[in-house]
């Protein structure tokens, strides 16, 4: 599992949106804005690149505003424009064959996490490690994230139990693996013990699978074989600010770059133990300004 880079800095134009006001007018209009607060890299490229208006994107020759969807690349703003994230775990995204791509959310966790964030497209799954991955979907086994870990750690206990009656031989041969690993380690830091004590909590968990599709189709592939064995684990007391609301669903049915940064948000709190300090907030980039856009709309258009 990645560990988190603790190099990593907020992008250089970040700016803590967060507004305090006394203000009762200034407080209920900071309500109707669920998104502030963010750390965030400034929106000054989107805005440009939205007045410059779309373009087609070099691949593909789709129309195309901010990022092409169908080809997971940047259209009209380069990669040194936009912040660039790194993630604790590595992310998979099963999409739904029959999910519109301009309408998912997915695209924008791969665009902003490229190097741990994978989009396969259903019936596309991959093989998954199921004491060391996890599904974000709920359900009624479903555990929370600050139980995840511990439930992780329970199957990896009673799978070590299972292997008991393994021949001698091949128990040798692990303890000599090991033995060596702790002898490199104390030459290489001299401090293995307290290493493995600091990542002893999050061990166990390498990926985080999520499903990305209209909820009316979500049936197909939850109940996929391939992600029967795997944890479920759900986002409690979330609430969507997805402008594109489902006909007939709760609010606490998230879009899928929302659950990807609340998941990631409780794991940093819950899991890795650290103040969550916004490490994770410019996952929010492209959605946060889109949410602006068509809020701003609604508004001259008199729908708000």
């Amino acid at each position: 599992m990645s560990s988190l880079d603790q190099d990593q800095r907020l992008h250089p134009s970040c700016r803590d949106k967060t507004t305090v006001s006394s203000d009762s007018s200034d407080a209920h209009e900071l309500a109707k804005q669920p998104l502030q607060g963010l750390k965030l890299a400034s929106h000054a490229v989107l805005e440009e690149a939205q007045q410059r208006g779309r373009l087609k994107c070099s691949k593909c020759g789709g129309s195309r505003m901010f990022f092409c969807y169908t080809c997971c690349s940047l259209v009209g703003v380069t990669l040194k424009e936009i912040p660039v994230i790194k993630l604790p775990v590595k992310i998979d995204i099963i999409k739904h064959p029959n999910e519109t791509d301009g309408k998912s959310t997915a695209i924008h966790a791969k665009i902003l996490a490229p190097s741990d964030v994978t989009i396969y497209t259903y019936p596309c799954i991959p093989d998954f490690e199921k004491d060391k991955v996890v599904l974000v979907f709920p359900g009624p086994g479903a555990v929370s994230v600050q139980d995840m870990i511990q439930r992780l750690l329970d199957r990896t206990d009673s799978k070590s139990h299972d292997s008991f009656d393994e021949p001698c031989i091949k128990r040798l041969k692990s303890e000599e693996v090991q033995g060596a690993t702790h002898t490199s380690e104390n030459l290489e830091s001299g401090t293995p013990d307290e290493t493995k004590s600091s990542e002893s909590r999050v061990y166990p968990l390498q990926r985080v699978v999520f499903i990305d599709s209209t909820w009316n189709q979500t049936n197909k592939i939850s109940t996929d074989e391939r992600l029967q064995d795997l944890l479920q684990v759900e986002l409690k007391m979330r609430k969507t600010c997805f402008w594109r609301r489902q006909k007939g669903k709760p609010d606490t049915y998230l879009a899928t770059i929302e659950a990807i940064y609340y998941f990631l948000k409780d794991f940093h709190e819950h899991c890795l133990v650290q103040e969550y300090k916004g490490e994770y907030d410019n996952l929010l980039f492209f959605y946060s300004y889109l949410h602006s856009v068509v809020n701003k709309a609604k508004t001259s258009a008199g729908k708000c």
